[in-house]
């Protein structure tokens, strides 16, 4: 527990400093860049000590939002830190604005120094936080109950997400064939009522109740037992494939029960609003960004082989009605020709278009349309198709008929019950390394599951996805 609240007091100082360092960006920015380009009122002749107050008001919204209290994943705590520090500059100007000093404070300082922030702040806290973690200062040991599929999921989840900082000590198991054995290089013990021993003697803070069919009264009875021994107790019930993103739960005290609230978000007129005044706004930013790079590849598709450089295809909308997709030319102009010829002579190229629908070898595509495949530049072009309402920027993937009928049959309808889109979580998940069937799970977990923050986090793994060419033919 001292070796934890050192780890917390050391984060906190980490974010004192942080938010110092920000500040004085935000000082040095304002003072001695800006009026090179823009014409602003003399600076005000104060140093940073002036700013004392700011201090204590982001502390407050970091506090508020858990970030000192609560274990989150990578992507949860950089959207709780955005958040804190949206809030915190609101703050900032209600202060300024109550204690009638605004005329002191320069507000462009203030709305640089929430600008700064969200990139800055999560890059210096996360990776401190994982520093922290490393050394053991912000590391919890668990215990794992059940070492069945269920707890190798869950032993392999807690494992990939470092930011949580839990860590897998050791099973208890009842099944005598599973005792003495190792699971993800962790050693099951055995009987699951010996927790409360194993808590005590290895100063155990957290436990994983994964058994989904252990018995009901057995699992309130260890949970009762053991609510007091630990920290916190996570239990996994048997409700896999279920909506999780925006699930809450309900309370029924008098009861003593609880409910699962699984929402459609996309159900919701303003969610469907908000996701399209996204699509259009991030689109019209990124055409501007990339206007000169989809100049360039134009170009060489142009001067390098036969044909136009941006070529149409159909493909299958929201609801199955049926648009054209734009995308840079990668083949050659006789390429359906290249194709038959492979199919007819090739078996295993013959299987693996059935199961995939692309070739990992594929004659009819050209040198530079390689390249484009590679880093998923020839999709640019359907920047187009989202601002025309075709597409959106994240969604499931734009498909043929003969995919959609030969593949997705029942699930097609949910599907595309939105628009398909320029990426997705097939996309940021192995794509051309994973089969068709888990793509139509992906993309029937990413309509169940959507909120606005899923569409953001997908963005980014994609400019990840694209740098590093993870997964592409």
């Amino acid at each position: 527990m001292i070796r934890k609240r050192l780890g917390v007091f050391l984060l906190f100082l980490i974010d004192i400093a942080a938010v110092f360092l920000v500040l004085e960006s935000a000082m040095f920015i304002r003072k001695n860049t800006l009026p090179y380009f823009v014409r602003f009122p003399e600076y005000p002749s104060i140093d940073f000590t002036f700013f004392w107050w700011i201090f204590p008001v982001w502390v407050f919204f970091f506090a508020y939002e858990g970030l000192y209290t609560k274990r989150f994943s990578f992507w949860d705590e950089v959207k709780v830190l955005w958040k804190a520090i949206f809030f915190s500059t609101l703050g900032m100007f209600t202060i300024l604005y109550l204690g009638k000093f605004g005329a002191q404070v320069s507000r462009t300082t203030v709305v640089l120094m929430g600008i700064i922030s969200f990139p800055v702040l999560p890059v210096i806290r996360i990776n401190a936080k994982r520093l922290l973690i490393n050394t053991g200062l912000l590391k919890s040991k668990v215990l794992v109950l059940g070492a069945g599929k269920t707890g190798r999921l869950i032993a392999k989840a807690l494992k990939r997400d470092v930011n949580l900082g839990l860590n897998v000590v050791g099973f208890l198991d009842d099944d005598p064939e599973k005792v003495g054995k190792k699971l993800e290089g962790i050693k099951i013990h055995g009987g699951v009522d010996k927790a409360q021993k194993y808590i005590g003697r290895c100063g155990i803070e957290d436990v994983v109740i994964a058994m989904p069919g252990f018995d009901k009264v057995k699992t309130i009875s260890l949970i009762n037992k053991l609510q007091h021994k630990t920290q916190n107790i996570l239990l996994i019930p048997d409700l896999f494939g279920i909506t999780v993103l925006g699930t809450n739960l309900q309370h029924f005290f008098q009861e003593q029960a609880i409910g699962l609230e699984v929402k459609n978000n996309l159900a919701q007129p303003v969610n469907v609003f908000i996701k399209k005044l996204f699509d259009i706004a991030a689109s019209i930013i990124f055409l501007i960004i990339l206007a000169l790079p989809m100049l360039l590849i134009f170009i060489l598709i142009r001067t390098t082989s036969n044909g136009p450089a941006i070529f149409s295809q159909e493909r299958r909308g929201k609801n199955n009605v049926p648009f054209r997709c734009f995308k840079f030319r990668t083949m050659y102009n006789d390429a359906e020709e290249r194709l038959e010829a492979l199919l007819e002579s090739n078996q295993k190229a013959q299987s693996e278009w059935k199961n995939n629908w692309k070739l990992r070898d594929d004659p009819r595509v050209t040198r530079i349309g390689r390249f484009l495949r590679k880093t998923s530049l020839d999709e640019l072009p359907q920047i187009f198709n989202v601002l025309k309402g075709d597409m959106s920027l994240v969604g499931p993937r734009p498909v043929t008929k003969a995919e959609i009928d030969e593949y997705y049959k029942d699930a097609a309808k949910l599907c595309f019950c939105v628009p398909p889109g320029l990426t997705g979580l097939w996309q940021v998940s192995g794509r051309s390394n994973t089969d068709y069937d888990y793509r139509i799970t992906l993309d029937s977990w990413y309509v169940r599951n959507w909120n606005l923050w899923l569409d953001i986090v997908i963005l980014f793994k994609t400019v990840r996805v694209v740098f590093k060419m993870e997964g592409a033919v």
